[in-house]
Protein backbone atom coordinates (compact mmCIF):
# COMPACT_ATOMS: atom_id res chain seq x y z
CA UNK A 1 0.00 0.00 0.00
CA UNK A 2 2.62 2.31 0.86
CA UNK A 3 4.42 1.91 -2.62
CA UNK A 4 1.11 2.30 -4.73
CA UNK A 5 0.18 5.38 -2.83
CA UNK A 6 3.75 7.44 -3.18
CA UNK A 7 3.37 6.60 -7.08
CA UNK A 8 -0.15 7.35 -7.37
CA UNK A 9 1.03 11.30 -6.63
CA UNK A 10 1.67 10.94 -10.48
CA UNK A 11 5.66 11.28 -10.66
CA UNK A 12 7.79 8.46 -12.24
CA UNK A 13 10.17 6.82 -9.69
CA UNK A 14 13.04 4.82 -9.09
CA UNK A 15 13.56 2.49 -6.24
CA UNK A 16 15.40 4.71 -3.92
CA UNK A 17 13.25 7.89 -4.81
CA UNK A 18 10.43 5.46 -3.96
CA UNK A 19 12.27 4.61 -0.61
CA UNK A 20 12.93 8.72 -0.18
CA UNK A 21 9.45 9.55 -0.72
CA UNK A 22 7.57 7.43 2.12
CA UNK A 23 10.38 8.27 4.62
CA UNK A 24 9.87 11.91 3.81
CA UNK A 25 5.98 11.41 3.76
CA UNK A 26 5.97 9.59 7.06
CA UNK A 27 8.31 12.53 8.88
CA UNK A 28 10.38 9.41 9.04
CA UNK A 29 8.35 7.07 10.92
CA UNK A 30 8.38 4.29 8.49
CA UNK A 31 11.19 3.46 6.20
CA UNK A 32 11.83 0.62 3.76
CA UNK A 33 14.67 -1.42 3.62
CA UNK A 34 16.11 -2.03 0.33
CA UNK A 35 15.54 -5.95 1.06
CA UNK A 36 11.95 -5.20 1.31
CA UNK A 37 11.29 -2.77 -1.26
CA UNK A 38 12.89 -4.32 -4.33
CA UNK A 39 11.17 -7.69 -4.22
CA UNK A 40 8.26 -6.07 -3.61
CA UNK A 41 8.16 -3.82 -6.21
CA UNK A 42 9.38 -6.88 -8.59
CA UNK A 43 5.96 -8.67 -7.26
CA UNK A 44 3.83 -5.21 -7.87
CA UNK A 45 5.49 -5.65 -11.62
CA UNK A 46 4.37 -9.21 -12.08
CA UNK A 47 0.69 -8.16 -10.61
CA UNK A 48 0.34 -5.96 -13.28
CA UNK A 49 0.08 -3.16 -10.19
CA UNK A 50 3.27 -1.11 -11.91
CA UNK A 51 5.07 -0.86 -14.89
CA UNK A 52 9.16 -0.50 -15.21
CA UNK A 53 11.34 1.11 -17.66
CA UNK A 54 14.35 1.73 -17.27
CA UNK A 55 16.33 5.20 -17.57
CA UNK A 56 19.30 7.32 -16.05
CA UNK A 57 19.17 8.92 -12.92
CA UNK A 58 20.23 12.36 -12.18
CA UNK A 59 23.70 11.23 -11.51
CA UNK A 60 23.64 9.21 -14.42
CA UNK A 61 23.07 5.84 -13.22
CA UNK A 62 20.80 2.80 -14.51
CA UNK A 63 17.25 2.86 -12.78
CA UNK A 64 14.02 1.36 -13.48
CA UNK A 65 11.30 3.93 -12.83
CA UNK A 66 8.12 2.83 -11.29
CA UNK A 67 4.63 3.95 -12.66
CA UNK A 68 1.35 2.94 -11.74
CA UNK A 69 -0.87 1.38 -13.76
CA UNK A 70 -4.74 1.47 -14.19
CA UNK A 71 -4.74 -2.21 -11.59
CA UNK A 72 -2.39 -0.96 -9.62
CA UNK A 73 -4.89 2.40 -8.60
CA UNK A 74 -7.88 -0.59 -8.13
CA UNK A 75 -5.90 -2.62 -6.05
CA UNK A 76 -4.43 0.91 -3.94
CA UNK A 77 -8.40 1.75 -3.46
CA UNK A 78 -9.01 -2.34 -2.23
CA UNK A 79 -6.04 -1.81 0.21
CA UNK A 80 -7.09 1.72 1.62
CA UNK A 81 -10.55 0.24 2.49
CA UNK A 82 -9.24 -2.69 3.73
CA UNK A 83 -6.73 -0.85 6.06
CA UNK A 84 -9.78 1.63 7.19
CA UNK A 85 -12.10 -1.12 8.02
CA UNK A 86 -8.95 -2.64 10.41
CA UNK A 87 -8.58 0.50 11.48
CA UNK A 88 -11.70 1.56 12.58
CA UNK A 89 -11.86 -2.23 14.28
CA UNK A 90 -8.79 -1.41 15.86
CA UNK A 91 -10.92 2.01 17.32
CA UNK A 92 -13.34 0.44 18.49
CA UNK A 93 -11.52 -1.46 20.47
CA UNK A 94 -9.40 0.84 22.08
CA UNK A 95 -12.15 3.20 23.19
CA UNK A 96 -12.96 3.63 26.55
CA UNK A 97 -15.96 1.65 28.08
Amino acid sequence: MLILSTLARGRELHGFEIAEAIERTTAEILRVEEGSLYPALQRLLVQGFVKGEWGRTAENRRARYYTLTAAGKRQLEAEVASYRRVAGAIALILKPA
